[in-house]
């Protein structure tokens, strides 16, 4: 499930998307694919030092055993995570569409249900399944500009032994200056 939750937060670089229409084929779905082609009329970050957040709000598996729930719980009490990285102008230059092929170069299979983007915001519904691991379906909505984000996900999931979680948590990244030379 770590690889589906790191392909939903790639897709927040969506939310400076310029357009709704997504689904160039028009087979109700967006692919991963259609979805970084509408990533050149998209705000591109701009290169420097960022600070990412992650907060864990709530957690459910009411199918796992117990030690594993308060395993998954013990994560809020940690309160949010914070750590800090070097956003390159090579990086910001590539913008979505590399994320979407990497994303797309393991064993994990995303497309979008719902793909709403204009205007910094996003409202997405992404669906994925990861071999061997089972399916998840993310509920996104998030603001972006070219120097900070935040998104809430809710992900409901499925294991391949068919215990179920539901997760949701919070994102932010903000520029705080330029990277250390």
């Amino acid at each position: 499930m770590h690889r589906i939750v790191t392909v939903a937060a790639a897709s927040l670089a969506l939310a400076a998307c310029g357009g709704s229409s997504a689904d160039a084929d028009g087979d109700g779905e967006i692919t991963m694919e259609e979805a970084a082609a509408k990533s050149a009329d998209m705000v591109r970050p701009q290169p420097g030092k960022y600070r990412a957040t992650v907060e864990f709000v709530d957690v459910s598996m009411p199918d796992a055993p117990q030690q594993v729930q308060d395993m998954m719980r013990g994560m809020f009490d940690r309160g949010p995570q914070t750590h800090e990285y070097c956003l390159t102008k090579e990086e910001a230059d590539k913008g979505f569409e590399e994320m979407a092929r990497q994303a797309q170069d393991n064993d994990t299979n995303c497309s979008f249900e719902k793909f709403d983007a204009a205007g910094g915001q996003i409202d997405a519904i992404m669906n994925c399944n990861a071999d061997g691991q089972g399916a998840a379906r993310m509920t996104m909505t998030g603001t972006g500009s070219e120097t900070s984000s935040e998104m809430t996900m809710t992900m409901d999931a499925e294991g391949p032994n068919g215990q179920t979680m539901k997760m949701t948590m919070k994102s932010s990244q903000e520029r705080i200056g330029d990277c250390d030379a």
